[in-house]
């Protein structure tokens, strides 16, 4: 058995919890949790992790002067798409003006999820 640690941040608690993995990596047993959303988030995790990846896109043609407006993924996507997602918005520009939830990038490195815009730029 395999002993793996997790702080979890399913909600504001911060529960330390344990999740004990046997030989070929199934998920014996999750310890640790004082509420459900921290049994979730072990098992998701350890399984398949995932996250939100915010970050700026150019954007073109400001009155503000602006040159990026932030952004972010409209939900988590799989973990080891992070570095794909950056890439692709590197090489991205958007025209002005850009509202808050305006798509600025659709199927986010082929994972289904949009990034969005998070600001307005004028």
């Amino acid at each position: 058995m395999t002993k793996k640690e997790l702080t979890c941040i399913g909600c504001p608690m911060g529960c330390e919890i344990e999740v004990m993995l046997e030989d070929d990596g199934r998920i014996a047993s999750v310890t640790g949790n004082t509420c459900r959303r921290g049994d979730v988030y072990a098992r998701k995790e350890i399984e398949a992790p995932r996250r939100i990846v915010t970050s700026t896109i150019k954007v073109t043609g400001s009155l503000e002067g602006a040159s990026c407006v932030s952004c972010k993924t409209e939900t988590d996507i799989p973990k080891e798409k992070i570095f794909d997602v950056i890439s692709e918005l590197k090489g991205t520009s958007l025209p002005c003006p850009v509202k808050i939830g305006d798509i600025v990038l659709s199927n986010a490195a082929g994972t289904g999820v949009d990034v969005i815009a998070t600001s307005n730029v004028r």
